[in-house]
């Protein structure tokens, strides 16, 4: 682990190369998974009041869960995650853009409707989150349907953590990146 600030990065985020690449997997990670993407308690307020506002991106199915089931839901695990149609799988906030999946949220954000881009576990993936009282804990979470990625990564030879500066700024800070940056080029 690495330490930077009071958040530990695991290693693999630094070692291993991270490139998402939609033409081959289509977005499949907002379709598939045992429940919706993880949420903090202040997501779910935001969530409430950007509905309005994001629903015209959304598809029929989308909106037929979110208005049967909420904006959000607590899972199995009693998580608080995004709402889910069929199940548990599609993500109830995805649209459709020439067969890939996007997020309804961002394109919302995109479109200059909302000033939220998305969750923040969403902007974050295939970085997971642990958070404690003390100190966050960044990992890798491998996952099959991620394999282009890691190719396509390689290929360009960009880290996880280079692929993901935005979200990690995001949420950690500009002034935590770069002391990222610098503790990761003192290493030997």
């Amino acid at each position: 682990m690495i330490e930077v600030g009071n958040v530990l990065v695991h290693e693999d985020i630094v070692n291993h190369d991270f490139v998402c690449n939609l033409s081959k997997c289509k977005g499949v990670c907002c379709i598939e998974g045992d429940s919706g993407a993880p949420l903090t308690a202040e997501e779910t307020k935001i969530l409430e009041d950007i509905y309005p506002k994001v629903k015209p991106y959304l598809t029929e199915k989308g909106i037929e869960a979110i208005e049967k089931q909420g904006k959000y839901v607590i899972d199995s695990d009693g998580d608080l995650t995004t709402t889910c149609v069929d199940g548990n799988k599609e993500c109830a906030y995805v649209t459709w853009e020439n067969g890939i999946t996007k997020c309804a949220i961002e394109k919302a954000y995109e479109m200059g409707d909302v000033s939220w881009k998305k969750p923040i576990s969403c902007h974050l993936y295939p970085i997971r989150a642990t958070h404690y009282p003390e100190f966050d804990v960044l990992h890798y979470d491998r996952w099959y349907i991620c394999k282009d990625a890691c190719t396509f990564g390689q290929e360009l030879k960009i880290p996880v953590y280079q692929f993901l500066k935005d979200p990690l700024i995001r949420e950690y800070g500009e002034e935590w990146y770069k002391e990222l940056e610098i503790t990761l080029a003192s290493k030997p």
